[in-house]
C-alpha cells in the first residue's frame, strides 16, 4: 500500500542516544510531507487529465466511426445514383434511338409519297399537255379550214334579207 502524506507526518522513531537532530528530521519530514503532497496532487491532475483525455479521445474516435460509416453510405448512395443515372441515361438514350428511327421512317416515307405525287403530277401534266396541244391543233385546223374562205366570199343581197323578214312577219 502507497505511503500517504499522513503516514508521513505521523511517523515516530524511536529515539537513540546518539541520534538524529529531532528539529532537522522533522524540517525534513515537512519538506517531504509538502513535496509528497505536491507530487500526489499532481499525480491527481494528471489523472484527471488522463480521464479526460480518454473521454475526448472515446469521443473523438466515436466521431470518427461515425464519420467513416457516413463517408461509406455516402459513397454507397453516390454509387447507387451514379449506377441509376447510367440507366436512365441508357433508357433515355434508347427511347430517342427509337423516336429517331421513327422520325427517320416517317420521313423517308413521306419522301417516297411525295416522289410519287410527283410522278402522278408528271404523268398528269404530260396527258394535261397532250390533250391541250391537240385541242390547239385542232383550232388551228379549224382556223386553217377552206371553209372560213367560203363564208368570206359569201354575199347577202339585203333586198333579199327584206322581202324575208317581211315574210316571215306575216
Amino acid at each position: 500500500m502507497p505511503l500517504t502524506p499522513l503516514d508521513i507526518h505521523n511517523k515516530e522513531f524511536s529515539k537513540g542516544f546518539r541520534g538524529y537532530d529531532e528539529d532537522e528530521v522533522n524540517e525534513f519530514l515537512n519538506q517531504v510531507i509538502k513535496d509528497y503532497e505536491l507530487i500526489l496532487r499532481e499525480k491527481k491532475d494528471l489523472e484527471e487529465q488522463l480521464e479526460s483525455l480518454r473521454e475526448r479521445l472515446s469521443h473523438y474516435s466515436d466521431i470518427e466511426e461515425t464519420l467513416n460509416k457516413s463517408i461509406l453510405i455516402a459513397q454507397e448512395a453516390a454509387e447507387d445514383v451514379k449506377r441509376n443515372a447510367q440507366k436512365e441515361a441508357k433508357l433515355i438514350i434508347k427511347e430517342a434511338e427509337k423516336n429517331a428511327d421513327r422520325i427517320v421512317n416517317e420521313a423517308l416515307s413521306k419522301a417516297r409519297k411525295i416522289a410519287l405525287d410527283i410522278e402522278e403530277l408528271k404523268k398528269q401534266s404530260k396527258v394535261f399537255r397532250t390533250r391541250f396541244k391537240m385541242l390547239v391543233e385542232a383550232q388551228l385546223d379549224l382556223l386553217n379550214n377552206d371553209d372560213w374562205d367560203q363564208l368570206m366570199e359569201f354575199e347577202v343581197d339585203a333586198t333579199d334579207l327584206k322581202s324575208l323578214k317581211d315574210e316571215h312577219e306575216e
